[in-house]
C-alpha cells in the first residue's frame, strides 16, 4: 500500500513562506513521483490572516499561534520560516523537535547561533533537521558539503555568500557610483532592506559561512569565531583603483582548515578580475569548495528569492516523505571534531592599502618606513596627481597613494595600518582591504 501524504504545517507566509506553497501546488504530480508519496500543505501560521499573498489559504488549518503546529496531528512536519535566531521561531523549532517532528528551516542566523543544540534535540528525538534553504537559496550546497563531497577533506569552503552586497559592488563598478547612492538604488528596488545592516555589514553572510565550516570540516558551528566586517568603507575610488590593478572587490566569506586549525572570516577582498568568483555578479551567489581529491569545486546560482529559496525548502521535504535521516552536520554530535578556530590575527596574505596623504616631499619615505618596523614588504605603489587642496592647509595637496604588500601576517599589517593613520602626513583614515587569490 502506497504510503498516505506527507502533510506539511508552515509557519510565516512571506516571501518564501508563499512561494513554498505554489511551488508544492505547482509541481505536486513531479514532487509525489519523486518523494513517492503526496506532499500537502495542511495547516499555516502568520501575522494577518486577511493579508493577499496571492496563494488560496482557504482550505487550510490556520493557526494565529505558531506553536500550535508543533502539537496539530494533521501536520507530520514543520516549515520554520518566520526568521530570526530567538523568539518565536527558536521556541516553534524546539516545539516541534519535542514533539518528534522533523523540521524544515531556512533561518540562517538560528541554524548558525543554536545549529548544535537543535541538532542534538533532532537526533535524540530521531527526525530531521534540514535547513538547504538556510546558505544560498536555489543552490544545494548543503547536500553538496554533507553528502554529495562526504568522502574527501575538504580544506577549503566559501565565496560570495550575499546577493545585496554582490550587487552593490557590481553597480559600483559598473557605474562608477558611490556605496550610498547604488545602496538607495537596491533598497528601491527590493534588492536591500529599509534597514540594510545584516547584509552591508556581513553579518548575514558570516551566518552563512558558519553553517558552511561546520558541514565542511566537521566541527560544531560557531558563529562567534567568525571574523566579520562589511562594505560601507568600500568607496568609488577604491573600485577604481582595483580595476586598475587587475581585480574586483567582493565580500567574500572564507574558511579555511589549515595545521593551526579553521579560520573563518567575512570581508571585502580583491580578487583578480579573470578568476571565476570575480566573474559572479549582480545578486548572485557562488560557494566554492576546494577538497583533496575532487580539487576546486564551484556553484553559482540565485541566493534568495521566493522561487530558488522554496525550491530548497521543498528539496528538503522530499527528502522527509522518502525517509531520509541524515545527521544536520552529516555526523552525530558526539562524532564531531574539535578543531581549534583560528583568530584573525594570525590569518596570512596580501594587502591593499589606500591612503589620502600630503602632497609634499618624504611621505612615501616615512610610510615605507613604519610598514619595514612592522615586517610588512611593499610589493608595488600607486600615485595620481595632486588632488583638491587640504583643507587645513591651502599650500599643500592632498593626494591618494595605494600600496600593495606581499603576503603578511594580519596582525602586522594591523599595527602598521595604526602607526601610519597617526602620521601627520596621512589626512584621512586609511582603507584597508585583503587580497585573495579567487
Amino acid at each position: 500500500m502506497a504510503p498516505g501524504p506527507l502533510r506539511i504545517g508552515i509557519a510565516g507566509l512571506g516571501t518564501v513562506g508563499a512561494g513554498t506553497v505554489r511551488v508544492l501546488r505547482a509541481n505536486a504530480g513531479l514532487i509525489e513521483t519523486r518523494a513517492g508519496r503526496a506532499v500537502v500543505v495542511t495547516a499555516v501560521s502568520a501575522r494577518d490572516r486577511d493579508r493577499s499573498r496571492g496563494i488560496d489559504v482557504s482550505g487550510l488549518r490556520w493557526h494565529a499561534d505558531p506553536l500550535r503546529l508543533a502539537s496539530d496531528p494533521e501536520v507530520d512536519v514543520v516549515v520554520e520560516l518566520i526568521g530570526g535566531a530567538e523568539g518565536t521561531a527558536r521556541a516553534l523549532v524546539e516545539a516541534a523537535l519535542a514533539q518528534r517532528r522533523p523540521v524544515v528551516t531556512a533561518n540562517k542566523a538560528l541554524i548558525a547561533i543554536h545549529g548544535a543544540e537543535l541538532a542534538a534535540m533532532a537526533e535524540r528525538a530521531g527526525v530531521a533537521l534540514a535547513f538547504e534553504a538556510a546558505v544560498a537559496g536555489g543552490i544545494p550546497v548543503i547536500k553538496a558539503l554533507r553528502e554529495g563531497l562526504a568522502a574527501d577533506r575538504l580544506q577549503r569552503v566559501g565565496g560570495i555568500l550575499n546577493g545585496t552586497c554582490n550587487y552593490i559592488l557590481t553597480q559600483m563598478r559598473e557605474t562608477g557610483r558611490d556605496f550610498a547612492a547604488v545602496l538607495a538604488e537596491a533598497q528601491a528596488l527590493g534588492y536591500a532592506e529599509a534597514d540594510p545592516s545584516t547584509d552591508v555589514d556581513g553579518i548575514d553572510a558570516a551566518h552563512k559561512l558558519a553553517i558552511l565550516a561546520a558541514l565542511a570540516f566537521g566541527r560544531p558551528v560557531e558563529f562567534g569565531s567568525v571574523h566579520v566586517e562589511g562594505i560601507r568603507r568600500i568607496g568609488a575610488a577604491d573600485i577604481a583603483f582595483a580595476t586598475e590593478l587587475g581585480y574586483r572587490i567582493k565580500l567574500l566569506g572564507i574558511a579555511r582548515r589549515s595545521e593551526q586549525g579553521v579560520e573563518t572570516r567575512v570581508h571585502p577582498c580583491l580578487v583578480p578580475a579573470a578568476a571565476p568568483i570575480a566573474q559572479v555578479e549582480g545578486v548572485f551567489n557562488a560557494v566554492v569548495a576546494e577538497g583533496e581529491f575532487v580539487g576546486r569545486l564551484m556553484l553559482e546560482g540565485r541566493g534568495a528569492g521566493a522561487g530558488p529559496t522554496a525550491t530548497a525548502v521543498v528539496g528538503d521535504l522530499i527528502d522527509i516523505a522518502r525517509g531520509s535521516l541524515v545527521p544536520a552536520w552529516g555526523a552525530s554530535s558526539g562524532a564531531l571534531s574539535q578543531l581549534f578556530s583560528v583568530p584573525m590575527s594570525e590569518c596570512r596574505g596580501g594587502y591593499y592599502l589606500r591612503l589620502t596623504v600630503r602632497d609634499q616631499p618624504g611621505v612615501i619615505a616615512e610610510i615605507t618606513a613604519v610598514l619595514r618596523d612592522c615586517g610588512v614588504s611593499l610589493k608595488s605603489m600607486l600615485q595620481h596627481g595632486q588632488a583638491d587642496p587640504a583643507p587645513d592647509d591651502a599650500s599643500q595637496g592632498a593626494v591618494p597613494i595605494v600600496l600593495v604588500t606581499h603576503e603578511t601576517r594580519e596582525a602586522s599589517m594591523q599595527e602598521a595600518v595604526g602607526r601610519i593613520a597617526a602620521l601627520a602626513v596621512v589626512l584621512d583614515r586609511p582603507t584597508m582591504i585583503r587580497i585573495e587569490p579567487g
